[in-house]
């Protein structure tokens, strides 16, 4: 290992929320923490007309928050057409690193009906790729919608990430065939998540992300309090302990993954 990795100390939340509410009047002091905790850059991650316009806000304030837009499957009706032409325009902002968090989520069937979510996850990738902009895919209990709508997209011509992937090894490995990173969240810090702590055993480094997905899915030691990008020095570790490797080696990796993917037009090896 390069002397680089071995002294690698910064950490780069993939997908995080200082958009929502918790945070957005204080964003500030969440950043100052987080700096504090090494976490140096983060995806301001956008799901409806009002967080969206928040991420785009932040990103033009903070040269370190990268905005991420798009529309979440549990916002679906609320996707109208000025929606759509709104996004379509809020895309073209030289600000915005992604498109998310988009894909599928059947928890709840009664609020978004899956054949409509299918739809507005499609239109979302197509236009990911007319503008050659990664996508950050938001999954709950849809893997194998999920996979298939990525595999007839070619979501590997354009790239993308599983955000808080929760599956198994296997289902990792499917979605690393097409291309895609996977990105691990506090639930890896979980004691009894095993299948994450296999799948991040299973996932190389060179193709993994860290986040936290704050305010949510707050890591050990900090379970049962609200969740900020600080805390994503602590899915770091839990990473670096599954993986058996050092704070250095999973923080470089994962911090130049996420750059890799998100920040082509400013990546160095840095």
């Amino acid at each position: 290992m390069g002397k680089k990795q071995r002294d690698w100390r910064q950490v780069y939340d993939s997908h995080t929320h200082l958009n929502d509410d918790p945070f957005y009047d204080d964003v500030p002091a969440f950043e100052d923490r987080a700096a504090y905790y090494g976490v140096t850059q983060m995806n301001i991650v956008g799901s409806n007309a009002k967080l969206n316009q928040r991420a785009l806000d932040l990103g033009h304030r903070f040269s370190n928050l990268h905005p991420i837009i798009g529309w979440h499957p549990e916002d679906i009706r609320t996707f109208n057409e000025k929606a759509r032409q709104t996004l379509r325009q809020q895309l073209d902002d030289p600000a915005v690193v992604g498109i998310g968090e988009i894909g599928l989520d059947y928890y709840n069937d009664e609020h978004s009906p899956h054949d409509q979510q299918q739809d507005i996850f499609e239109e979302q990738l197509a236009w990911a790729r007319e503008r050659h902009l990664p996508v950050s895919i938001h999954c709950r209990e849809a893997l194998a919608d999920t996979y298939a709508i990525l595999k007839n997209a070619h979501v590997g011509d354009f790239g993308g990430v599983m955000h808080s992937f929760n599956g198994s090894p296997e289902w990792a490995e499917k979605f690393l065939a097409l291309g895609m990173a996977i990105s691990f969240s506090g639930v890896a810090s979980f004691g009894n998540a095993k299948d994450v702590h296999a799948a991040v055993q299973a996932v190389p480094l060179d193709r993994m992300m860290v986040e936290t997905d704050a305010p949510y899915l707050t890591p050990a030691p900090f379970r049962g309090k609200q969740n900020e990008p600080a805390f994503t020095k602590f899915v770091v570790d839990a990473v670096a302990d599954l993986k058996q490797v050092s704070f250095s080696q999973a923080a470089y990796h994962t911090y130049q993954n996420a750059r890799r993917l998100f920040l082509k037009r400013h990546h160095d090896e840095d």
